[in-house]
């Protein structure tokens, strides 16, 4: 798995592509959109590629429809359209696009090709790199899926000026993450950042990519290492879920209840990995200064709590969280007591 990691950079790569399929003599090309990347994204990328013939599938945009019965309508599809053992899915599209797409590849007829065009930033520098594909099942996140390496995942900021603000505030949440786990430096450039247009966060992709990268080579299973990639998921995840089977609450991106999660872990830290207050209090502000502060009741934070026991890292009944000693060292399979998550909820909503 370790040599699948093909990752490149820039507008040359999707001129590349016809030669390269042609190389691999696939037999079809199936693009994967929603609503949105159909809209926005699909003639352009259709362009540069010349895919004129290529055989276009359409799901519903949200993860809201990231479940089985959007698969099983993309068999149907990729089935009554031809598809075989030989042809090839490139999925243009957000995190929702590049994790169903890729599970939908990895098992129409025990595997097919993928390709990975990622269109917002948080599945730029997330959710389309290290071949982790998968679905909901209901409102819990990502219980159903495979790692998979796609054939290639092709990054490139042009597709970010389609997005508005709050999904690129989504994807800045996921890189911040990378300077927690990973780099004092590189966090405290990140946070430091008095915008984030895209012409100031573009040259800030490449390095949370390699960052993921690097980690992924050493543990592409998620063993050990590639746990650190889940600091601010566990309790971030359980918030996502909550927030979208609640009729009552607006739903929450990905980046904008990992954030959440971030804070709410790393007040974890302090009790239960030494972290320093002074830190916890630093990461809390640096996401508030570009998220603001979500209301939730003492009823939604039981809720969430009751979440967590269906997240996918757990073992048997006990909770495993990643947390961190101080930026750039986290920890893994650290098991919380129960009494501290209302702490750090209330740490969460306190000015």
């Amino acid at each position: 798995m370790q040599n699948k990691i093909n990752i490149t950079f820039g507008k040359s790569e999707f001129h590349k592509l016809p030669k390269h399929f042609y190389k691999k003599k696939y037999s079809r090309v199936f693009i994967l959109v929603d609503n949105n990347t159909n809209k926005y994204c699909l003639n352009d990328f259709i362009s540069m590629t010349s895919f004129n013939k290529a055989e276009i599938l359409i799901m519903d945009a949200g993860e809201e429809n990231k479940h089985l019965q959007t698969c099983e309508n993309l068999w149907k599809d990729l089935s009554n359209k031809g598809a075989d053992r030989n042809s090839v899915l490139i999925n243009l599209g957000g995190g929702v696009v590049t994790d169903l797409g890729g599970f939908v590849a990895s098992t129409f007829k025990r595997g097919i090709d993928f390709y990975n065009i990622p269109t917002t930033l948080l599945a730029m520098v997330d959710a389309s790199v290290g071949g982790k594909t998968g679905i909901n099942l209901g409102s819990l996140k990502n219980q159903i899926g495979v790692i998979k390496e796609p054939a290639q995942v092709i990054i490139d900021p042009i597709w970010l000026k389609t997005l508005p603000k709050n999904e690129i505030r989504s994807g800045f949440a996921e890189m911040l993450k990378h300077g927690i786990i990973s780099s004092k430096k590189y966090w405290q450039t990140l946070k430091e950042l008095s915008d984030l247009r895209i012409s100031t966060l573009k040259k800030f992709i490449k390095p949370s990519v390699i960052i993921k990268k690097e980690v992924i080579l050493k543990d592409p299973r998620e063993k050990n290492l590639r746990k650190i990639l889940n600091f601010g998921h566990t309790l971030g995840h359980a918030i996502e879920s909550y927030f979208l089977i609640n009729p009552d609450k607006n739903k929450l991106l990905h980046g904008e209840a990992i954030a959440i999660g971030m804070i709410l872990e790393s007040y974890l830290s302090i009790h239960c990995s030494g972290l320093n207050i002074e830190i916890a209090t630093d990461i809390k502000s640096t996401f508030f200064k570009n998220f603001k502060k979500i209301e939730l009741s003492t009823y939604d934070v039981k809720e969430i709590v009751n979440l967590l026991k269906h997240d996918k890292k757990n073992i048997g009944d006990k909770v495993n969280f990643v947390l961190i000693s101080s930026i750039g060292k986290p920890k893994i399979d650290v098991q919380v007591p129960e009494d501290l998550f209302e702490d750090a909820f209330n740490f969460y909503l306190s000015t």
